[in-house]
C-alpha cells in the first residue's frame, strides 16, 4: 500500500468502518447515508468502497456533497449521479456490473413522489435487477394504473415498491391487483395536518390488503432494497 492510501486509509477508519461483505452476507450491499455527513467524508467512504468492492452507493446527497465528490473522487471511478434521487453510484471502470434476472416495478403516485422512487430505482439497480418504472399513476386519476398492472403481469414482476404521499392510498389499491408482495412507502408530501408521510404511514398500516409490507417514511433506501432482495431471491430459484 502507498504512503498516500495508507494515510487515506488512517483518516478514513476515524469515523467510518465499512462493511465490505455485507451483500455477501446478507444480499444488501452496504450503503453510505450521506445526511449529516461532510462532503469530503462521503467521497473518501466512496472512493474506499468502491476500490473494495468494485462499486458504492451513496444516498441522500445534497448537490452540494455530489459536485464535491465529482471534483475529488479517484480519477479512475466512473460517476452516475442521480439528481431526483439524490443519490451517487461510483464504480471502478474495469467493473462490470451483473444483472440478476431480477424484476422490480417502482410506482408513484404523484410526480413530487419522485425522489423517493428513484432512490428506489437506483438501489434496485445496483443490486442487478431490472426495474419497470411507472411514474403519476395516483389514485386521483385510477385508469393510470391499467399499464403498470399490465405490464407487472407480462412481465413477470417478482416486487412492487409503491410510493405514496397524501392519505397513501396507492399501495393498497396495487396490492388488490396484484399476486405479488408490494413494499408501500409514505412519502412527506401533503397538506397540513398528517402532511409530512405521518398520514400515509398509518393508512399503509392500516392497509386491508394482505401482502403488503410498509417502510418508513420516504425510505427509497429499504423499499428497494426489499424488493430486489425479493426479486433476486425468485430468479435464483427459477435459474436451478
Amino acid at each position: 500500500m502507498s504512503d498516500l492510501n495508507h494515510e487515506r486509509l488512517e483518516i478514513l477508519e476515524q469515523f467510518a468502518r465499512l462493511d465490505v461483505h455485507r451483500r455477501e452476507r446478507t444480499g444488501i450491499p452496504e450503503a453510505i447515508f450521506a445526511e449529516g455527513k461532510t462532503p469530503d467524508q462521503v467521497t473518501r467512504m466512496l472512493d474506499s468502497l468502491a476500490e473494495k468492492s468494485g462499486y458504492a452507493l451513496a444516498t441522500r446527497v445534497s448537490e452540494v456533497c455530489a459536485q464535491y465528490a465529482l471534483d475529488h473522487l479517484n480519477s479512475k471511478l466512473v460517476v452516475q449521479h442521480n439528481r431526483a434521487g439524490r443519490t451517487v453510484v461510483v464504480r471502478l471502470r474495469e467493473y462490470e456490473p451483473k444483472s440478476t434476472g431480477g424484476k422490480v416495478a417502482i410506482l408513484a403516485a404523484g410526480t413530487s413522489d419522485l425522489p423517493v422512487a428513484e432512490e428506489a430505482k437506483v438501489t434496485a439497480v445496483v443490486m442487478g435487477c431490472e426495474v419497470f418504472s411507472f411514474y403519476d399513476v395516483g389514485v386521483a386519476g385510477i385508469h393510470r394504473l391499467l399499464e403498470p398492472v399490465e405490464t407487472i403481469l407480462q412481465k413477470e414482476i417478482s416486487a412492487a415498491v409503491v410510493v405514496a404521499g397524501m392519505e397513501g392510498a396507492l399501495p393498497s389499491v396495487v396490492r388488490g391487483l396484484v399476486p405479488i408482495p408490494v413494499i408501500g412507502v409514505p412519502a412527506s408530501v401533503g397538506y397540513g395536518y398528517g402532511g409530512k408521510g405521518e398520514a400515509a404511514l398509518m393508512s399503509m398500516l392500516q392497509s386491508c390488503s394482505p401482502g403488503m409490507t410498509v417502510v418508513n417514511i420516504d425510505n427509497g433506501f429499504g423499499a428497494g432494497a426489499t424488493a430486489a432482495l425479493i426479486a433476486n431471491h425468485v430468479a435464483a430459484s427459477r435459474v436451478k
